[in-house]
């Protein structure tokens, strides 16, 4: 039951194979056997996960007010950074280290309204500011392939529980890339929805024009269930978009005959490691061999993707984290002298380096003289990016590449260069500019054993279309079927 997907295990229970509670067990146990390796989880709740599963099955034996549907009794682990009423939200920061939140974040509501067990709260870079899930004040997170790698990040510590099999889904968010990109070091799926789908009611802000929360888990056909409980209205937040419900399940058996892939150059040029770039290839060919067609294009300013990204998204979050003073919630200097020196002590304190360097980028972008400079130009640079994206899908139905440029690499190997970081998320950055959805899907391996992901981008609201295609490649692959050898059934 361990490596079954959710849609196996949704009807395992249906089918009264066993309970949601001996699932629920299954893995909490895992994770007590694994997690102190992996420090994928900063919050576990055996007691809550429990009530949970047993609720769960009350729904399944028909006693529940409301009908069991798909993720009844399905353990699932939340992101750090989703408000979850009574249990802490820490953001993996000193700042909220001992923060509860007095409400649940929709997409939280969401998942308890479907019947899912919460089995923790996931690790992750700090206040999702990192490429590596090394930031967090509890600690890195480790690679399940490879325990002395990094699963990727921000969402580092679902991406890792998820291929260990502690959880058979996670939830993310994706500001430039920290689903796709840990989904790819960490040899599972994830997918980000247009921006707007997913409510971001809940989510301590990042950057706001870009978060946007999704799914991760083993299957694309997995992605759709939980999008399909994750997406909707929500009037709570401005951003979300009102439009009608979908089912992202309905394009899972459509073939790929006559679609049209678009091969981006700029995914393929120098700084793609030979591994990666012969795995996505391989996997181009197998959409090439079932009859689509690959249409080879240019987003000739994809490459500015990253020092835009890194202009504008720092200086949202200077402006979102100012919150943090002290004064309301969260952590407070226990000595100081007046009240300005309160606020200095207490962020010094309550921030590590990465939010440190990233609030100072963001002010100094924002500040008098050098806003036209770089905010504005940065702005400017987006809307090249998205209409790259609008001129490249008048000739193609999807975009297909890598998701990062290389595989997991070393704990600490670029803790002290974070231009080269940062441009880890070269691939991933562009749809996040955009809005655009973009999923990714295990595809390979390099020479090391490590995952390899592809990546899949298409125009707005897509995203049964790529799930779709992702589905079908899947059923002929079995490269999200592959367990690590560090985190053995």
């Amino acid at each position: 039951m361990l490596n079954a997907t959710v849609s196996e295990l949704s009807g395992a229970l249906a089918a009264k194979q066993i309970s949601s509670v001996e699932l629920t067990r299954l893995h909490l146990e895992r994770i007590g056997r694994l997690n102190g390796a992996l420090n994928a989880f900063i919050t576990v709740d055996d007691e809550r996960a429990l009530a949970d599963a047993r609720r769960a099955d009350a729904l399944l034996a028909g006693k529940g007010s409301a009908p069991a549907g798909p993720l009844t009794g399905i353990p699932v682990a939340h992101k750090d950074i989703f408000c979850t009423r009574g249990l802490r939200t820490t953001c993996a920061s000193k700042m909220l280290e001992g923060f509860v939140s007095p409400y649940d974040a929709h997409v939280v509501e969401r998942f308890a309204e479907a019947g899912a067990v919460l089995l923790g709260k996931c690790n992750m870079d700090e206040f999702a500011m990192g490429s590596s899930s090394e930031s967090s004040h509890f600690g890195p997170v480790r690679n399940p392939w490879d325990r002395e790698r990094v699963p990727g990040g921000s969402s580092g510590g679902s991406a890792a529980a998820v291929a260990a099999r502690m959880a058979p889904a996670a939830t993310g968010t994706d500001t430039g890339g920290s689903i796709r990109q840990p989904a790819a070091l960490s040899g599972v799926c994830g997918i980000k929805p247009t921006y707007g789908v997913v409510s971001r009611y809940g989510i301590v802000a990042f950057a706001s024009s870009l978060d946007q929360a999704g799914p991760l888990a083993r299957s694309a056909q997995d992605l759709a269930l939980l999008l399909n409980v994750m997406a909707g209205f929500d009037p709570r937040d401005s951003t979300s978009l009102e439009r009608a419900r979908e089912d992202y399940t309905r394009s899972l058996a459509a073939p790929v005959r006559g679609l049209r892939v678009g091969v981006p150059r700029e995914f393929f040029g120098d700084g793609l490691e030979p591994d990666v770039r012969r795995a996505v290839e391989e996997a181009l060919r197998w959409f090439e061999a079932e009859g689509a067609k690959i249409v080879p294009l240019a987003l000739p300013n994809a490459a500015l993707g990253v020092p835009a990204y890194y202009v504008i998204a720092p200086a949202e979050a200077s402006s979102n984290l100012s919150r943090f003073d002290g004064v309301r919630y969260g952590h407070r200097a226990t000595r100081y002298d007046d009240l300005m020196d309160m606020y200095c002590r207490t962020r010094a304190e309550g921030f590590g380096a990465e939010v440190k360097r990233r609030i100072l980028v963001g002010t100094y972008v924002l500040s008098h003289g050098y806003y036209d400079a770089y905010y504005l130009q940065a702005q400017k640079v987006r809307r090249l990016i998205a209409q790259d994206f609008d001129a490249a899908f008048r000739e193609c139905d999807l975009l297909a590449g890598p998701a990062a440029p290389g595989t997991a690499f070393p704990i600490g190997a670029r803790s002290d260069d974070p231009v080269q970081m940062y441009l880890g998320d070269i691939f991933t950055v562009p749809a996040s500019l955009a809005g655009l959805p973009g999923l990714c899907v295990p595809c390979g391996f390099d020479a090391g054993g490590l995952p390899v992901g592809l990546q899949l981008m298409g125009p707005h609201f897509s995203e049964a279309r790529l799930l779709g295609a992702a589905a079908l490649y899947q059923r002929a692959t079995d490269w999200h079927r592959r367990v690590p050898a560090e985190a053995p059934l």
